[in-house]
């Protein structure tokens, strides 16, 4: 034992074992913490990619955002997480959107470059969103999904004055350059635009 620092008092083991009951969330410094800060959505949570996996930048100002790229993960939600979270992969999206219950998170600060597209103009000007699924598998599409992206997209388009329309509410599958064809034939696009506009 090291005598050379006088023990704590009793009052300050106290005060100690008081602050230890308090749970970590009502602390001061937890609440002003970065995770709070970094939700663009407030629907979403925070489950942040890799800095490797996207590109740091001041959007709108660096560049304009002008539209919304829906994916199809081919993957589970928390399997597309944990890519993104991956910093070998070099794949990310700003958020994901899960199929039962319609989970949001958020991955990327929407002023920062997601690397989704797979073309870097489309990727500097958009604001890319997985879904949870497999394009051939319908069944992944669930109520809660359409509706909870569509007010996801929503509140993109209005934040950054983006029509709620087809020519800037894209599919992967549109994206110069691209081989995937996500989100594929099953997507009721005509369903999900008109969610859109009544969120």
């Amino acid at each position: 034992m090291d005598r050379s620092r006088p023990l704590p008092s009793r009052r300050r083991i106290l005060q100690g074992a008081a602050l230890a009951a308090v749970p970590y969330a009502l602390l001061p410094d937890a609440r002003a913490g970065a995770q709070t800060q970094a939700i663009d959505y407030p629907s979403a949570e925070w489950q942040p990619a890799s800095t490797s996996n996207y590109t740091a930048s001041t959007r709108p100002n660096a560049y304009s955002v002008d539209r919304v790229i829906v994916h199809v993960a081919q993957e589970t939600y928390a399997s597309t997480l944990s890519i993104f979270q991956n910093p070998r992969k070099k794949v990310s999206a700003h958020y994901v959107v899960g199929s039962a219950d319609g989970q949001v998170a958020q991955c990327v600060r929407e002023a920062d470059i997601a690397w989704h597209a797979g073309n870097w103009d489309y990727n500097t000007r958009s604001i890319g969103i997985e879904h949870e699924g497999w394009v051939d598998q319908p069944n992944y599409f669930t109520d809660a999904m359409y509706t909870q992206s569509a007010r996801l997209t929503a509140a993109i388009c209005d934040r950054y004055g983006i029509p709620k329309d087809r020519e800037h509410i894209l599919g992967h599958v549109q994206v110069p350059g691209t081989d995937h064809t996500d989100p594929g034939p099953n997507w009721d696009w005509v369903r999900y635009i008109r969610l859109v506009n009544l969120a």
